[in-house]
């Protein structure tokens, strides 16, 4: 409405203009005289424009007939297509046109723009290899997918339009939530361009995303190959795969080539823990125990883990808690300053009820780096070295409220895990998974400020004894996938939190008594 308004106010000022401009010239005085071979014209103002304007027509036409007359002469010489292409040059001028200000339409968002040029420039150049990509795209940008999907076909039917209508094809098809025919696409398109870039990755998303981790593998390669991938980064998503092939045989009761493939994975990238730790399974199902220890310390050398530690223990599931600590000492030396290190020679000590060992082991963990696994470990210790009920439950108090500590994170959106998977299952990100300490988006839970005033007081430091209570019982060994930690919190989870006031803890001094004391 304010478009055609907007013309009618324009033309308007057109005749406007023009009427005022007659005017001048009609009133206006002079003119132009031509004197030529004898002969003198003299002509007025309004003659003069005339003139002018029927000069230039002339010239115009002139122009038109001495090229006709050049293309009339080049056909009598034997040049067929002369006469033809006199005429659709003009045609193709104007198509060109039409293409040019679609494709501006289709990078500025306007869709139905865009398709109307397209069926203008069709209808002038008739170059479906030309105008079809237009208009399937256009079609796309305002929504019409029928239309964009017959003209992807017409592109596909071309032998040089292929790959650019089943590239358009698969996207159209994605969007959809097509992934099967989506992948279909992408490997015709890959078998066309094999050094294409874009098709790689999408081609092993989709891959990744149906289980198919062979020709996950085969188009990594690829990427290799081609130069689109470094090889650090191949290395490591190779190993990724190879694991996810393992985990795959190995749920369909192929024990042999799940080994094969986890054996593959870990020598692909040690720093791969759950790759390491199925390697090493493997080996120790081949009662190859000197190759499982070595594939485990070449992974605790680089990056420490629980998972680690718990594929360490079922070397040896049934030794003694004594001769375990000293088979340990082959993790236990290596990274001896990291948390995990000192975590899990605290865990040792505390399943040999060696407790000033486990505090040793612990250091000052519990003030500059302190978790719910810190912390309950610290209870174990104060459990097994005989302190207070009131100092325990601190600990445990704190442990409840305290951070989780490091967990599979996904780096792209953060999402925790229970577990080491290939794809995040929020945002189906493919190797994103890191082990780190998640960050932290809230604060305590309600009423946690109460606790420290219902189980007792804040935990104090005991002195170090040599000497060992019976209070914890002798434990077990460590059973496979559990840490020390683990068998000492049933012997600290027995204290029982006082919630009624009117009860006394029998853990807690009288204050009376306190006072008077004092």
């Amino acid at each position: 409405m304010l478009w055609s308004l907007l013309k009618i106010v324009i033309f308007v000022a057109i005749v406007a203009a023009l009427t005022l401009g007659a005017g001048y010239v009609m009133e206006a005085n002079g003119g132009i005289q031509i004197t030529a071979a004898g002969y003198e014209v003299n002509l007025g103002p309004l003659q003069s424009v005339i003139a002018v304007v029927v000069l230039v027509v002339g010239l115009f036409v002139l122009f038109k007939l001495v090229g006709l007359t050049i293309a009339v002469l080049k056909f009598i010489n034997g040049d067929d297509t002369a006469l033809s292409r006199y005429f659709d040059r003009n045609r193709e001028r104007k198509g060109y046109h039409a293409l040019s200000e679609g494709l501006l339409a289709l990078s500025s968002g306007e869709g139905k723009l865009a398709m109307a040029k397209a069926q203008k420039a069709d209808r002038y150049l008739h170059n479906p290899a030309l105008t079809n990509l237009l208009t399937a795209q256009a079609a796309e940008m305002s929504g019409d997918t029928r239309k964009a999907e017959e003209t992807y076909k017409k592109l596909i039917q071309n032998d040089d339009t292929r790959f650019a209508g089943i590239r358009g094809m698969m996207k159209l098809k994605l969007a959809q939530g097509d992934e099967d025919t989506a992948l279909a696409l992408a490997e015709r398109a890959f078998a066309i361009k094999p050094r294409h870039r874009e098709i790689q990755d999408m081609l092993l998303e989709l891959q990744v995303k149906n289980h198919d981790w062979k020709g996950a593998r085969k188009t990594l390669s690829a990427e290799l190959k081609h130069g689109n991938l470094p090889r650090d980064v191949y290395k490591r998503r190779d190993a990724v795969l190879a694991l996810s092939e393992a985990k795959d045989i190995f749920a369909d009761d192929k024990p042999i080539e799940a080994r094969e493939a986890a054996i593959a994975s870990a020598k692909g990238s040690p720093d791969l823990i759950p790759g390491a730790c199925m390697a090493a399974r493997a080996y120790i199902a081949r009662g190859e125990n000197k190759k499982a220890e070595r594939i485990l310390k070449k992974a605790w050398a680089v990056q420490p883990h629980p998972d680690l530690a718990a594929t360490f223990a079922e070397i040896a599931p049934d030794e003694t808690p004594g001769e375990r600590v000293k088979r340990f000492k082959a993790l236990t030396g290596l990274r001896t300053s990291h948390r995990e290190t000192k975590l899990l020679r605290a865990e040792l000590a505390l399943a040999a009820e060696d407790f000033p060992e486990a505090r040793r082991a612990v250091g000052n963990l519990a003030d500059t780096d302190a978790d719910a696994r810190v912390l309950t470990v610290m209870a174990a210790i104060a459990k097994g070295e005989g302190a207070p009920e009131t100092e325990v439950r601190g600990w445990l108090t704190k442990a409840l409220v305290a951070p989780r500590g490091p967990a599979w994170v996904c780096d792209q959106c953060h999402h925790l895990h229970s577990e080491w998977v290939p794809i995040c299952d929020n945002c189906n990100g493919f190797d994103t998974l890191s082990w780190t300490t998640p960050p932290q988006t809230g604060g305590a839970p309600a009423g946690a400020e109460m606790l420290p005033l219902i189980v007792g007081t804040d935990p104090a430091p005991a002195p170090a004894t040599d000497a060992v209570p019976e209070v914890l019982a002798p434990n077990p060994p460590t059973p496979q996938g559990a840490s020390a930690a683990d068998d000492a919190r049933p012997a600290v989870e027995d204290a029982e939190v006082v919630t009624d006031p009117d009860t006394p803890d029998p853990g807690t001094p009288d204050p009376d008594k306190k006072d008077s004391a004092a």
